[in-house]
């Protein structure tokens, strides 16, 4: 059996998803987290096979706890499962060690697919992200995107000031002095051509950074 620890900040989802796992046969859920902090104790405490992790949710969020569950238990898979399928997110989470890219759109065949796929050692990247990709790359997207300018770590310090988080709750979750923050804050105000968390907010619903609810 295949021992898989489900992250996503919705119970709803969770919920939803293991009972579509239990569905496989060879793969086992043998826990839960709504965060990337409760993901990193719960690799510690299960050791699981492999972790089925969302990008975007309170705290560090997917990237950030990919790379320091890989950090700690490098023999754990990672697979992200978002809604976040356009660049320059899979490619960040592919840097920072996760083997699987997968769109929570895609059916459940495709999900025990990744599974599998990357529990031989292989990578895997959706057919709705790799299709995604490879137009953007064909229409020269990927250049000329304002987030193609940010890095990994410029990515993460976005997402969690667009999701509500103050400079010290970033900084205590990212392990950086406050003046580090405000100086990625006005870093990505400089690079992405906006004033304030307001309008990094606006831009940051317009590229998909951030679910629309």
């Amino acid at each position: 059996m295949i021992r898989v620890l489900l992250v996503d900040d919705h119970a709803l989802f969770r919920t939803g998803l293991t009972s579509i796992l239990r569905e496989a046969g060879d793969i086992d859920v043998v826990g839960e987290a709504a965060n990337g902090e409760a993901a990193l104790d719960q690799v510690r405490l299960l050791a699981p096979d492999l972790v089925l992790m969302d990008v975007n949710m309170p705290g560090i969020g997917g990237i950030e706890a990919t790379r320091k569950i890989l950090r700690k238990s490098p023999n754990v898979r990672i697979v992200a499962v978002t809604a976040l399928s356009e660049e320059p997110f899979p490619n960040h989470l592919l840097d920072a060690g996760a083997m699987g890219y997968i769109s929570k759109g895609c059916p459940a065949t495709e999900l025990f697919e990744a599974i599998r796929s990357v529990m031989a050692g292989n990578h895997f990247i959706s057919k709705e992200v790799a299709q995604k990709l490879a137009i953007s790359q064909v229409a020269g997207q990927n250049a000329d995107s304002p987030l193609r300018k940010l890095s990994a770590r410029e990515m993460q310090v976005m997402t969690m000031i667009v999701s509500g988080q103050g400079t010290q709750q970033i900084s205590d979750a990212l392990f950086l002095s406050p003046k580090t923050v405000s100086t990625y804050r006005h870093r990505l105000y400089e690079k992405l051509g906006v004033s304030n968390d307001v309008e990094l907010t606006h831009f940051a619903l317009r590229h998909n950074v951030i679910e629309q609810s």
